[in-house]
């Protein structure tokens, strides 16, 4: 089997859920080959090493602090240089996604995005995608070059898989364009003490029939009591109801948990776009004719403010 290049996702040195379910991934179809960039990257190497990673490039160089993506594009181009990968796995993220498509460029290869799985086939790496607001599951490959494939968070298991982990240094020579858009300032994001939205196992959602802010702590209470992240959709977001960074759907985030509760969604074309991978889908709606149930494993047909409450309560009391 030939490496497989794993852009790592970490915080000065702590490796996010995703990177690790994307080590899993890497290695159905070759040798995982971690890349870790910025401030910490040498102590991600431990941590991949433990979930498969053969060898930990890294590069703590200050322009990938101080600037946006093209410092990472460049490094993960003096990656592929170093290692002639088979593919090139990266978090489906905002970013992940402009790193990928940059690095596709520069090497003549295709790129996938939002794959939920990949495997080894005959003619090459075959990428799994659910498309059409995630009303049709397809299998792609590119055509030319490496494949360069940006997965969703949530599409793997977190799989410990001892391995080597040898660090070594990645020598990048940086472009003229590396350092043309500066970062001039950033503001620590606050604390809910919930998981991340896109890489939650559970999700709680308040839509229109939340019917205001005020009656969102319903939501959040629920979430909270199953350990899960709080969404929204577009409708309570444009309401100004719940803030945009926790707006799910075509429009804003996509998630794929084991877990998703909509309560008071009626499950519009947009919104689904974002939920429709989740594993266990369940919907709280007193209209029994809303879309949302077309979708659903379970489905509760009642008023929101009664059901939420006594599930939460029920939650609580047997985890007490």
């Amino acid at each position: 089997m030939g490496e497989v290049l794993v852009l790592v996702d970490h915080v000065d040195g702590a490796v996010r859920k995703p990177t690790l379910e994307l080590l899993t991934l890497a290695r159905r179809i070759g040798d995982p080959v971690a890349v870790a960039l910025g401030a910490g990257a040498e102590a991600t190497a431990p941590v991949l090493g433990e979930h498969g990673a053969v060898r930990v490039l890294t590069s703590q160089a200050p322009e990938f602090g101080e600037y946006l993506v093209v410092p990472k594009v460049d490094a993960l181009r003096a990656a592929f240089d170093v290692v002639s990968p088979v593919a090139v796995l990266v978090v489906s993220s905002a970013e992940g996604k402009e790193v990928a498509a940059r690095l596709a460029l520069r090497v003549g290869s295709g790129v996938i995005t939002d794959a939920t799985d990949v495997e080894a086939g005959e003619r090459g790496v075959v990428a799994t995608q659910a498309v059409f607001a995630a009303s049709f599951t397809t299998k792609s490959r590119v055509s030319r070059g490496v494949p360069v494939i940006t997965v969703k968070p949530n599409s793997a298991p977190v799989e410990a898989a001892a391995a080597a982990g040898a660090v070594e240094e990645l020598v990048v020579s940086f472009g003229e364009t590396a350092t043309g858009t500066k970062v001039t300032s950033r503001t620590a994001r606050e604390s809910t003490g919930r998981p991340e939205l896109t890489e939650a196992a559970i999700v709680v959602s308040g839509g229109r029939g939340v019917n205001g802010a005020e009656n969102f702590p319903l939501i959040e209470a629920l979430a909270d009591s199953l350990g899960a992240a709080v969404g929204a959709s577009r409708a309570a977001v444009d309401a100004g109801w719940y803030p945009h960074t926790s707006q799910v759907g075509q429009t804003g985030k996509s998630v794929s948990p084991q877990l998703y509760i909509a309560s008071g969604i009626s499950g519009a074309i947009q919104h689904r776009a974002g939920m429709q991978t989740s594993k266990t889908i369940v919907a709280i709606n007193k209209d029994a004719e809303a879309p949302i149930f077309e979708l659903v494993d379970y489905g509760v047909v009642g008023d929101l403010f009664a059901v939420v409450p006594q599930l939460t309560e029920e939650i609580n009391t047997r985890k007490g």
